[in-house]
């Protein structure tokens, strides 16, 4: 049998007050994304014919955050219920195949618990509801005696007999799109809430001998929605350990699976190590074997094989070449590249510069704006003084150059190669390779000079 044709709608109009936040509900993060690029992302996976997202609150601060060629917008203004929600999206729907309504702050759905209810609804209507020892905020599943579903009632319209219902509705639905106009068309605001409830579709697919069935998510956290910061924080951690659990199953190693942060997308080879504390965020690549000390901060990088990163780095745009060592303390900024067996020390700055293979730099030292050959050693306290207060320029450390203590190249200079410079350089031209440059003012020695002491009082 052909698969039915999918829709989505994602309804992301709610204010969030509880969140005490300017910035929009849905556009809150958890691991790095905005809840309603979640549920886009996951939509996605269905392959749907329609995503249409409803916005109200935020307005264009929403539409201009999560924008997309495969997302259609509708707006709804006032917000009258999800039932009201719903048909603002009825003129951007076809009439045939599935409908599937989510919400745009139920971030972590499991794209397989929805082809699971949109198979238990293919000939009818279908709901995801989950048991809950309490149910308390949520609206009732009510069945008849055979367990037929018969209707929703939300929990301020029911009875204290149907407030005992421990089966509950998560909200998500698929729907036939061929009456989901006409139901929507006759729902009514009469209830505790003065709103159109998306769920009275139910009582109207019963009464038309529609069949309504049931599924139900694997895990609970799939279907919890973000009202205030408390429950965004406890969703971030829910995700953050699922995170870190298919690490574990892939092969990574974690001090500890509960302190890590993923705010991105990280990818990894085999044997790979990630101590306590660190933060990844946007593209991070780690080969294999690579070691990530504890407190580290990784945006938009890739390491290569056998790297070693040591406590407490921070890096930014970068590339670490294979079996380099780095840290503790080091600073990569944006267009850093570490060629192989490159080494960088603590408190080694290194921005928009290449260091070819097994160059060093292990202390104290600023490379800014520079290209620098193989096998080069950067002294403690050396900078690359790469800007004159208007302009950036470039240094160029050909191979073999050893660079003494304490040293400043004034760019654009260029340092041949093998040459050596003498702890205190300043340099302002060029050093001549194999050659030996220093630049030092004379030692002098004060006879008679006291050291100043503190005034009496």
């Amino acid at each position: 049998m052909a698969e039915t044709p999918v829709q989505v709608v994602i309804l992301a109009a709610g204010q969030g007050k509880r969140m005490h936040s300017n910035l929009p509900k849905v556009l809150h993060p958890v691991a790095g994304k905005p809840l309603v690029q979640h549920v886009i992302d996951t939509a996605r996976t269905l392959a749907p014919a329609k995503l249409v997202v409803v916005y109200g609150h935020g307005g264009e601060v929403v539409r201009s955050t999560v924008a997309a060629p495969d997302v259609s917008w509708a707006r709804q203004e006032p917000q009258l219920g999800t039932g009201h929600a719903v048909a603002q999206a009825l003129p951007a729907l076809a009439g045939a195949g599935q409908t599937l309504v989510l919400y745009g702050d139920v971030p972590l759905t499991l794209a397989s618990t929805l082809k699971r209810l949109l198979q238990a609804g293919r000939d009818g209507l279908s709901v995801l509801t989950m048991e809950l020892s309490d149910p308390t905020g949520y609206g009732r599943i009510v069945r008849d005696g055979a367990g037929n579903v018969r209707r929703i009632v939300e929990e301020k319209d029911a009875t204290p007999v149907e407030k005992a219902i421990r089966e509950v509705n998560t909200g998500i639905m698929a729907i036939p799109s061929a009456r989901l106009g006409d139901w929507l068309g006759r729902l009514s605001n009469t209830n505790a809430q003065g709103e159109y409830y998306l769920t009275d579709i139910v009582a109207l697919a019963v009464a038309e001998g529609i069949p309504v069935r049931t599924a139900h998510p694997d895990n609970q956290w799939e279907v919890l929605g973000v009202n205030s910061k408390v429950q965004l924080a406890e969703l971030e951690r829910v995700q953050q350990r699922n995170l870190a659990d298919a690490m574990l199953v892939a092969g990574v190693r974690l001090a500890d699976p509960d302190r890590i942060d993923v705010r991105g997308d990280l990818t990894h080879g085999r044997d790979v190590f990630i101590d306590v504390g660190c933060v990844f965020e946007g593209r991070v690549e780690l080969g294999d074997a690579v070691e990530v000390g504890p407190y580290c901060v990784l945006k938009n990088v890739k390491i290569g094989a056998g790297a070693q990163i040591a406590a407490f780095c921070h890096f930014d745009d970068a590339t670490i070449g294979p079996d380099a060592v780095v840290g503790p303390f080091a600073r990569l900024r944006p267009g850093a590249e570490l060629g192989p067996e490159v080494h960088i020390g603590n408190f080694v700055e290194v921005k928009k510069s290449r260091l070819a293979a097994r160059s060093k730099a292990n202390h104290l030292a600023y490379i800014g704006d520079a290209e620098v050959g193989e096998r080069v050693n950067v002294g403690a306290g050396t900078i690359v003084c790469n800007y004159d207060g208007a302009n950036k320029y470039k240094t160029i450390i050909e191979d073999d150059v050893f660079i003494g203590s304490d040293t400043q190249l004034v760019a654009p200079v260029t340092v041949g190669r093998g040459a050596t410079l003498g702890a205190g350089t300043t340099l302002t031209r060029d050093a001549p390779p194999d050659a030996l440059t220093i630049s030092r003012a004379r030692q002098t020695t004060v006879p008679g000079w006291v050291r100043p002491k503190k005034a009496q009082k």
